[in-house]
């Protein structure tokens, strides 16, 4: 009797996992072809059940790898295999089925592992970004983008452990920022955190709801004097004025979008523009660490949190803590900067701080001190 052929996902799974980095290697090289070659055809795609093995033999493949550069270089190659599906359809597919394979797998990556398993999360969504970038950021494109992050991470039902959403709520703007600042407008940067506005609005999971203020909205408040200062920088390289318009012109020439001042933005004259630049060195923020911003419509955005806010299903706590950011944006859409004091560290009843702690504390995911965490926030969910 013939032995029975395995499927082609469960052969290249088995040498993925292999013991042998060379067999590892090629693997990776033979399925960045096979599904180059596969996903052209019309007919002949990827199931989410096969996809859900390939991924299982790279989740191995890179659990094998050690050493940090070689790590680093089998997470980029990893994560790039989503450029070489010839679809948008199956794309999707492969980040859905990472996602799923990523919480499944999650809690039994040892502490050991985990920062490659940091790594190849930062890295895949990053080459999300890239992909959603070729596709000249579609509207559609990034909506399925959206809805597919809410269920997979954000929405109660997803299953997502609680290390593995603090780490994405903790990349998440980075990496936007380093793959699309230079063209992304105020609007379309609102749409992308919308799901956090929207899950900030209605969860129940107190612990969730300060990670999205610490990583999302303090990420927002804290960048501000960059962000403006890029766009003073803009203005002035523009010339303002009728140039304006003749400059945006170029930079469409050459396929650079021209971003312009936005409604709600504070807005200065060229006195207080050269007073500003002038003062910058010593009132500006060193930002020598700081990567590429994101433009905000603070305003807009503090709008659209108050909408959320005084909905009659938020719940309580909720509101109180929103209502504390909307307006630290409205003082900044005046120009008025906090000082000292941010959103997300506000307490709003006494046990706040024992349970939460510091930000860098609720920045550590799974692994790295999460078990205190979860036991702090395990009242809250009986409640």
């Amino acid at each position: 009797m013939a032995p029975v052929q395995q499927e082609p996902e469960i052969q290249f799974a088995q040498r993925l996992a292999s013991n042998e980095r060379p067999m590892r290697t090629k693997a990776i090289k033979k399925l960045r072809k096979y599904i180059r070659v596969r996903s052209q055809k019309i007919q002949g795609g990827f199931e989410g059940d096969e996809l859900l093995k390939l991924w299982k033999g790279l989740f191995y493949c890179l659990w094998m790898q050690d050493k940090p550069l070689l790590q680093e270089e089998l997470s980029n190659q990893i994560s790039g295999l989503i450029h070489s599906f010839q679809n948008i359809q199956s794309q999707f597919m492969f980040l859905e089925t990472f996602l799923q394979t990523i919480k499944r797998e999650w809690t039994g990556i040892d502490r050991l592992r985990m920062d490659k398993f940091f790594q190849l999360v930062r890295f895949v969504f990053r080459n999300t970004f890239e992909m959603m970038k070729r596709k000249e950021w579609e509207t559609s494109v990034v909506t399925r983008f959206l809805e597919l992050l809410t269920a997979q991470v954000l929405h109660s039902s997803s299953g997502a452990p609680c290390g593995l959403q603090f780490h994405i709520l903790d990349i998440y703007m980075t990496e936007l920022a380093a793959v699309g600042s230079a063209e992304l407008t105020a609007a379309q940067n609102m749409t992308f955190i919308d799901p956090f506005c929207k899950t900030a609005s209605k969860t129940k999971d107190r612990i969730l709801l300060k990670a999205i203020c610490s990583s999302i909205f303090s990420a927002i408040v804290d960048q501000a004097p960059f962000a403006i200062e890029d766009l003073l920088k803009e203005v002035k390289a523009t010339g303002g004025g009728a140039e304006e318009s003749d400059s945006g012109q170029a930079s469409e020439e050459e396929g650079k979008p021209s971003r312009k001042p936005l409604e709600g933005r504070p807005t200065v004259d060229d006195d207080e523009m050269l007073h500003m630049e002038s003062d910058s060195e010593s009132e500006m923020p060193d930002d020598a660490g700081i990567g590429p911003v994101l433009q905000f419509d603070y305003l807009s955005l503090a709008d659209r949190l108050f909408g959320l806010a005084r909905r009659s299903n938020t719940p309580s706590h909720n509101r109180q803590r929103l209502y504390k950011v909307v307006k630290t944006l409205r003082d900044l859409s005046e120009g008025v900067f906090p000082q000292d004091e941010y959103p997300e560290e506000v307490s709003t009843d006494e046990d706040d701080d024992e349970m939460f702690g510091s930000r860098k504390r609720m920045k550590r995911g799974r692994g790295f001190g999460e078990e205190e965490e979860e036991e702090s926030g395990r009242g809250e969910r009986r409640g």
